[in-house]
Order: C-alpha cells, then structure tokens, then sequence
C-alpha cells in the first residue's frame, strides 16, 4: 500500500470541504441547513455538521425517485450493470485516501483499519459486478410430461437498505452492490452517527454512472420514521438491515403487512473456543483480531472465550502480554492500534459489562480502565476465571473486553458455545483435524473461522442462524437475496 498521507487539521479540513453534508435523492444532494453534528469519537467534540433530513418528506422523496428508475433499471443489461459497479469498484480505491480519513474521523478505527475497509468494501462492489452477469436461470425438460420448465429471475424491485455506523462502508456497499447487480434500485439509510463515508459513495456511484434515482441516501435523526414511512408504501418490496436484534425484531414485525422480502444481519455472541490441540501462538494472534479488530465493535467479534484447561495458562498469559501492547489513542496518529468508542454509552456499555463479571468472581488480568479528556476510550482488558453466570456470557460487548472462562471438557466447550439465542460467529483454535471438525460440525453458527481472527469475505455467505438474522449478504447467496424467480411451462 502506498504510504498514507497524515490526517494533520489541514488535510482534515480538505477532506471534509468536499464531502457531501445533505441527503441524496433522484440523482443530486438536496442541501439545506446542516444542523445534525457528526461527533468525533477521539474528542468528544463536532466534526462536522449534516442536513438532519424529514424522515417523512425526504423519504416519500427518495422513494419516488426509486420507483420511479426502477422499470428503465431493471431493463439495463447486466453487462451495463456489472460495468458501473466495476468503475464504482475503482473509484473507491482512486478515493481512499478520503475514504479512510472519513471512517477514521466519524467512526474512530485506526487509519490503517479504515484503509482496510476501503480495500473490503469495494471489493463488494467487483464482487456483484462479476455476479451481475451470472444471474441465475435454467432449462429443462420435465421428466413425466410433454413439457419444458423455464426457470427466471428478476429484481425484487425498490428496497429499503438500512446499515450501522461500525463499518461505514462496506455495510453499504455489501447491500447496494447486489440490489444495483440484481437490477434492483435502493433508498440507502445510513447511521446517524456515521454519514459521511455513505453521503462520500453516493458521490463515486454518481460519477460510475448510476443513473438518477437508482440509488437514494436519506440522512435522519428519525431512523424509525423513516422506516415506517417507507414500509407502509407497497411499493416497497425488501427491506435489509444491518443492526440489533431487538431493531430487527420490529422491522420484520412490520414487514408482515406488505409481505416484504428480508434480509437481517443482527445481533452477534461469538464464541472463541481454544481446544486442547490448539497452537498457542496461532490462537492468541488469531484472539487479538477476532477481538481487538475494529475497536472490538464488531457484530462477528470473539465475545465470550472457553480456553481448555491443559491450555488455559499459556493462552491466557500470552493474551495479556499482547494486549498489552496495543496502543491507545486517537484513530487519526499513525501510532495507534486501538481506537475510541463511538460514544459514551459504549464506554459505560462495556464499564458495566465488566464490573458485573468481577462482581461474581472475575479478575481483570490487564486494563479496565478508560481515558480522560472528551474522546470515548475504554483500554484494552482482559478478564480471567469468568463465571458462566456472568452478563459477558450473555450479552454482546461490542467493545475491547475478552472474558476467559476455563473449561475441562471439549463437550462442555461446546455446550457453553452454543447456549445463547445468537448464532452468527464462531471461532475455533485446533491443530487436530479430526477434533476440529467434531466442534465446528456442532456449533450453532452461521459462520466459523478456524484458526483464523477474521471470517468475512465478499465471496463468501455472511449470515447467521437463530436470532441473528435471515438471509446471507455477499457470496451467490447474497445476489438471489434480492432476485425473484419465475417459472415458466413451455410446451414440446
């Protein structure tokens, strides 16, 4: 990678005077009086200031103009879609440098994180532009009758693509790159708390050559208006989103009145579980990803570890001594390797998450505490003899805490893994294929990652199981997401 250019307050100032500040509707930014303030997590201060949209008006809008682009949309030829993504794919690397300054700014990863997620989110974008022209369909003769079966598909149609503020970009690009591939046009809601890098792509999608109206990104404070606005439309055929399980619950509630399709990415638990064949140093550098990547604010972060007994010592050891040497500070110093919180209730969040486990036993091996000043830091902690009623084993943490639990049994392991309502990623540290196999082939998860930190892939199924959602985002799977299929009887 080439070397970055520092986020000094000119280059700030720079990236912010040509990012886009209002809602995109029907191929143009609406403008207005920017009033909702984009806070920088590192000092607790406005970054910036956005136009805070009418959920009602400005959506009635954005759905209009996706209505309205979507016959000509659908009727494009793959070949022309698969083009635009391609270019869109090329622009986001051409525009990483803001890119990256905007995550880095608005969200509080680590610069080199956020040029991480440039590389990953566009690759969406090459990804669906490879599948646009693979849509799926067959032919074929019926076994017992006179007759051929004509298998189609088509777009779903206007969908409603609402994403969290954690991962700024790829969350868009994951959604809006299959729905443009599949024919399907978009009204994009991006998180309050993270604007910037969506009102950003809006920009490069324009430039790609997507036409007026094809994709829509409406900036609220009023998430929920918005989404009961656009529901209650039967225009409207899918709706996809990014966020809490408890969110997801409501918005597939109010799905069933227009029978929308769904696609959930919710809530996660991982579990990291380190067997008693695990290489110690494999399963500690594969711990620091899993848990410390992004922050630790990841729906797919290690949440809960059960360390085997005979391994217990070493792991936990070599966890600590690594986590300790992280480096707190503000995700714009080229120096640090954990960034800030996105905001208060995150630190509080993770503050009382611990204090409830060393409350009923637990040891804080390193860190526990948080920074002063007006940025939202929480340093990197590790918590030893975890017991299992503890509100960690529980609930998501979504920020730097790794509770160890030792366990003697490999069934045990397993049983502690999958007693949760979650099911979206697991992670298992093994070197016996025969053991690894046996646990993985158990876990109730949509997603494990072996002997690795990281599981996502554009090219591969991200989803989970139980409570964490419905549907799969990238992959083939993530194309039929917003594909319809027809059947067609021919005669012979």
């Amino acid at each position: 990678m080439p070397q970055q250019p520092a986020l000094t307050p000119t280059r700030i100032a720079e990236v912010l005077e040509r990012t886009p500040t209002s809602s995109f509707v029907g191929g143009r930014f609406l403008g207005g009086t920017a009033a909702l303030e984009v806070i920088d997590p590192a000092t607790g201060a406005a970054l910036t200031r956005v136009v805070d949209a009418d959920a009602a008006s400005v959506g009635a809008k954005a759905l209009d103009a996706a209505c309205a682009a979507q016959a000509d949309w659908a009727a494009t030829t793959p070949r022309e879609r698969s083009e635009i993504l391609r270019r869109a794919y090329e622009l986001c690397h051409e525009r990483a440098d803001d890119l990256a300054a905007l995550m880095t700014l608005e969200m509080g990863k680590p610069l080199a994180e956020a040029y991480g997620e440039v590389s990953y989110g566009a690759e969406f974008l090459r990804w669906f532009s490879e599948e646009a022209v693979r849509e799926p369909g067959r032919f074929r003769h019926a076994p017992a009758a006179d007759h051929a079966v004509l298998t189609t598909v088509r777009p779903v149609g206007p969908t409603l693509l609402i994403t969290p503020w954690n991962f700024p970009l790829s969350m868009g690009t994951r959604k809006i790159g299959p729905a443009l591939a599949a024919g399907c046009t978009v009204v994009l809601k991006p998180a309050q708390k993270t604007p910037l890098t969506s009102l950003a792509l809006m920009a490069i999608l324009a430039e790609a050559g997507v036409p007026d109206g094809v994709v829509n990104c409406v900036v609220t404070s009023d998430s929920k208006g918005l989404s009961s606005t656009l529901m209650a439309d039967p225009r409207l055929r899918k709706v996809s989103f990014t966020g809490s399980t408890a969110v997801g619950r409501t918005l597939i509630a109010q799905s069933a009145e227009h029978v929308l399709r769904t696609s959930m990415e919710l809530g996660g638990n991982a579990p990291f579980l380190v067997l008693p064949s695990a290489d110690v140093e494999t399963a500690v550098e594969a711990a620091m990803l899993a848990k410390f990547r992004n922050n630790g604010e990841a729906c797919t972060a290690a949440n809960r570890f059960y360390v085997h007994s005979s391994v217990a010592q070493e792991f936990t050891d070599r966890l600590v001594e690594r986590t300790e040497q992280l480096v707190l500070g503000p995700g714009a110093d080229p120096a640090t390797t954990l960034g800030p919180l996105i905001d208060r209730a995150a630190v509080d969040s993770v503050q009382e998450l611990m204090a409830d486990a060393v409350e009923r036993g637990a040891k804080v091996l390193t860190g526990g505490g948080t920074g002063e000043g007006g940025g939202f830091f929480h340093e990197a902690t590790v918590l030893g003899d975890v017991p299992r009623d503890a509100r960690v084993q529980r609930e998501e943490i979504f920020g730097p805490l790794a509770p160890i639990t030792v366990l003697d049994d490999v069934e045990e392991m397993i049983a502690a893994a999958n007693a949760t309502e979650f099911g979206l990623m697991s992670y298992v540290m093994g070197e016996d294929l025969g053991e690894v196999t046996a646990v993985t082939g158990r876990l109730e998860s949509g997603m494990v990652a072996v002997n690795l930190g990281v599981g996502s892939d554009p090219s591969a199924p991200f989803g989970g199981v139980k409570e964490s959602g419905l549907g799969r985002e990238g992959s083939h799977e993530g194309l039929a997401e917003y594909l319809e299929t027809t059947y067609v009887r021919l005669p012979l």
